[in-house]
């Protein structure tokens, strides 16, 4: 069965940390360049971070820039978001998603049809 799954979320106070991961199975995930995304009630989907595929190059959302790291891990199969300094702002669910290409200047505000997509896990920042 070919999936993302989501994991790593929950309740942080502001100014802590969370790691999020995005296991893949039934693929290979370093073939793909991949995404982060966030929803939060009431708002658009937002792009977070991305990561292309063989990891070459990293991107962020100016509201992350700095705070977040993006990563993979071939040998697990699994993308991971580092999030520090955490704000209330950052709630939300966080969703991973890939796409089989290669894409030259991928950005995270940008929706290149992405092929799979995870189930979503919650990051709630609250004191």
């Amino acid at each position: 069965q070919l999936q993302l799954v989501e994991s790593g979320g929950g309740l942080v106070q502001p100014g802590g940390s969370l790691r999020l991961s995005c296991a893949a199975s039934g693929f290979t995930l370093d073939y793909y360049a991949k995404v982060w995304f966030r929803q939060a009630p009431g708002k658009e989907r937002e792009g977070v971070s991305c990561i292309s595929s063989s990891g070459g190059s990293t991107n962020y959302a100016d509201s992350v820039k700095g705070r977040f790291t993006i990563s993979r891990d071939n040998a697990k199969n699994t993308m991971y978001l580092q999030m520090n300094s955490l704000k209330p702002a950052d709630t939300a669910v966080y969703y991973c998603a890939a796409i089989f290409a290669k894409i030259d200047g991928l950005r995270p505000d940008q929706n290149y049809g992405y092929e799979y997509w995870g189930q979503g896990t919650q990051v709630t920042v609250s004191s």
